[in-house]
Order: structure tokens, then C-alpha cells, then sequence
């Protein structure tokens, strides 16, 4: 879990401190894949929870997902029809379901610690 929070933290300090805007016209694109890239990053942090995080897997899910949400979202565009909700409604579903499910495992971990304390006494 280091790991995934570290790169987090540092995509965030270098967004900071070297700003970058993206013409209007790209706006939807980035945001679709923006939210795409945290699917990835949630699924990894989830599955580095579970102790089965495979960095390939997470490294070519992250990039093929931005890429397939972008190019989605521009097919939509040509054909005058607003896919990219469908890709919207998609990530936001999986990043709660994997919070969800991150939750759930440090709730069992705190109520697993607290029940061995208690046994210990």
C-alpha cells in the first residue's frame, strides 16, 4: 500500500508545482481519462489489499483503460452521440464498489485486532 500512495503523492506535488492546462476542447477526454487511471489505481490498491497486486496487470490495465475511456469518448464525439457516459457511469461504479471494498477489509483487519487484544487479557 506504500507504493501506490507514494506515486499518488508525488503525481499530486509535481501537478502542483508545474501546472499544465489542457485546451477546452479536451476537456471531456482528460476527465474520462483521468477517471479511468483512479479505476486502475483503486483496483490496485484494492487488490494490494487482498495480497494478489500484480504490477503488470495494474501497469497495463492503467494505461489500455485511459486509453479505451479517451477513444470512446471521441468515437461518441464523431458520431454526435454521448458515450462517455457510459464510461463515467462504468469507473465511478467500480471505484466505489473497489472503496467499498477496501473498507470492508480494514473494518474485519480492526475488528480481528481488537478481538485478539481482547482474547490476550
Amino acid at each position: 500500500m506504500f507504493w501506490p500512495l507514494t506515486g499518488i503523492l508525488i503525481g499530486m506535488i509535481v501537478g502542483l508545482v508545474f501546472p499544465f492546462s489542457f485546451p477546452i476542447a479536451y476537456a471531456r477526454y482528460i476527465a474520462v481519462a483521468i477517471l479511468a487511471g483512479l479505476d486502475s489505481v483503486f483496483g490496485g490498491i484494492r487488490s494490494n489489499f487482498e495480497r494478489n497486486f500484480d504490477p503488470v496487470i495494474f501497469i497495463s490495465g492503467f494505461f489500455s483503460n485511459a486509453v479505451f475511456a479517451a477513444v470512446l469518448t471521441y468515437i461518441g464525439d464523431r458520431l454526435g452521440v454521448e458515450i462517455y457516459y457510459a464510461a463515467v457511469f462504468a469507473f465511478g461504479v467500480r471505484i466505489f464498489q473497489n472503496l467499498a471494498a477496501m473498507r470492508r477489509h480494514l473494518v474485519e483487519q480492526i475488528r480481528d485486532h481488537g478481538k485478539k487484544r481482547r482474547a490476550a487479557q
